[in-house]
């Protein structure tokens, strides 16, 4: 099983440089396979949208929250640490032009020696998409092909690579540095709706459904199988990454976990600025779980 853990956000700690130096490399000694860092490229003060992995409909950081872009965050990450894996969880499509960022992720997985994983999302939250001059209601097509062109520039297409769709166009042009597993670099689907589900099997290499059990679970992930099934592809293959809390993780509960399907394991922090108590906190997870530094 491997386990993640998402670099706590709601405190400010992820634009500390330091924080987050020393809390990444203690990821990697304690045996942790990857540090997931967020996105939200603005936050706004006043929004409509409805959060919804919150009873409330509200998220739980303030608008002034520091929140790094994460790219350049793992990029930062990158240069601390040796083995520890580099993930997006989520990196919300609409608000990236899709060649800029298939340029922004291969330099990152080729300075990284091929550590980065994409987790990526439509979004939830109108304002901010809107603000980066994405149109809402069609951010699902447009992320189909937002994933396509990522495939087609990530390539080796020793002519250039030309792509020709509704919402993006080009002929001839050659991106690199490629990623080291090249077109293959892992991207994963984060979401809990049938869409993310299906968009998962479909075009993925894995699903994300954080903040989902049970029977609702067991749908999603039948959904996601079956688009696979019916794109010709290996439902078997896909990665299932399902959350979890760092205090709360024990060898019981990611067993049941793993009998629902998880090949990974997302753990959440809970919010700190004291950057000891972060450590005690993941070594005492990680001694629970038994993982190998």
């Amino acid at each position: 099983m491997k386990v993640s853990v998402v670099a706590p956000v709601a405190d400010g700690v992820t634009a500390d440089p330091v924080w987050m130096a020393s809390f990444a490399q203690h990821l990697e000694l304690c045996g942790f396979e990857s540090i997931v860092v967020v996105e939200h490229t603005v936050l706004v003060t006043r929004y409509e949208s409805v959060y919804p992995y919150d009873s409330s409909g509200r998220v739980g950081l303030a608008a002034d929250c520091p929140i790094p872009d994460p790219l350049d965050l793992l990029a930062f990450l990158a240069g601390h640490t040796s083995r520890l894996g580099l993930a997006t969880g989520v990196l919300v499509l609409p608000n990236h032009h899709p060649v800029v960022l298939a340029k922004r992720a291969a330099t990152v997985d080729a300075l990284s020696g091929g550590r980065l994983r994409l987790c990526v999302g439509v979004g939830w939250l109108k304002e901010e998409l809107e603000a980066c001059g994405a149109q809402f209601d069609n951010r699902g097509r447009r992320a189909d092909e937002q994933l396509a062109v990522l495939r087609t520039l990530w390539a080796d297409q020793p002519r250039g690579a030309s792509f020709h769709g509704e919402f993006f166009d080009f002929d001839d042009v050659m991106c690199y540095p490629k990623p080291v597993a090249g077109q293959r670099l892992p991207v994963h689907i984060g979401g809990h709706s049938r869409a993310a589900a299906r968009r998962a099997g479909r075009l993925g290499d894995g699903f994300q459904p954080l903040g989902v059990g049970g029977a609702e679970l067991a749908s999603l992930l039948a959904a996601m199988r079956d688009e696979a099934s019916a794109a010709g592809r290996d439902p078997a293959a896909l990665e299932i990454s399902l959350g979890h809390l760092v205090t709360k993780i024990d060898a019981e509960r990611a067993g049941a976990l793993a009998d629902q399907g998880a090949d990974r394991i997302v753990l959440a922090m809970p919010p700190t600025t004291d950057i000891e108590q972060a450590k005690d906190m993941v070594s005492a997870c990680a001694q629970r779980l038994s993982l190998a530094p």
